[in-house]
């Protein structure tokens, strides 16, 4: 393997985390894409200082750098690679049409490309209730979500409000807030919110 040349997996990988906008582990790779980084794959891209890969809780956890966005870029208007199947040609006349998009519109990947923030609400709700579709009070949400800006988890509730099966709602009984859930609340239609609850399909 060549320090100037990736394999499809590694654009893919790099491809994935510049859609995302955002941290990814291994679990969530194979979640969004079916793909993973690791072993020679990671430290190469890790030696090429395109993705910055960081053990947390022992699991890698991958980050797209300036230099891998950089790579993301040139890689719209690079032809796809020999024996990439039906797949990478369709991947690749859809980066042309991006390439060409951005070069009539004047945006870069930055303008297109954002955290999808509800989803990852709705994976932490997941995880904190044990996918038991319980009350969840917006204080522990915005702890586990702390590394995301509060008003992108602010937009991110008024939008997953919008749903059905969705409740953002003020706590019943204010006697049990504590300053932390007054803290925490998002105010929705000008009323403080204390609590999420996700209905599960049944």
């Amino acid at each position: 393997m060549s320090d100037d040349r990736l394999t499809l997996s590694e654009r893919c990988v790099l491809l994935v985390l510049m859609a995302e906008a955002r941290e990814l582990t291994n679990a969530e790779l194979h979640a969004v894409a079916g793909i993973k980084l690791d072993g020679k794959f990671r430290r190469h891209l890790n030696e090429l200082a395109l993705v910055s890969s960081t053990m947390v809780n022992r699991a890698f956890v991958h980050e797209l750098t300036d230099r891998g966005a950089v790579r993301c870029a040139e890689e719209l208007a690079n032809e796809r690679p020999a024996r990439s199947g039906s797949a990478g040609g369709t991947l690749y006349a859809v980066l042309g049409g991006l390439r060409r998009h951005l070069d009539d519109s004047g945006q870069t990947l930055a303008d297109i490309f954002r955290p999808d923030v509800a989803s990852q609400v709705e994976a932490a709700y997941a995880e904190l209730t044990r996918k038991t579709g319980s009350p969840l009070r917006l204080a522990v949400l915005r702890e586990r979500l702390d590394a995301v800006p509060r008003k992108d988890v602010d937009r991110a509730l008024a939008l997953l409000a919008r749903r059905e099966d969705v409740h953002v709602r003020a706590e019943a009984d204010q006697k049990t807030l504590t300053d932390v859930d007054r803290d925490a609340a998002v105010v929705l239609g000008g009323t403080p919110r204390h609590v999420l609850t996700i209905e599960v399909a049944r």
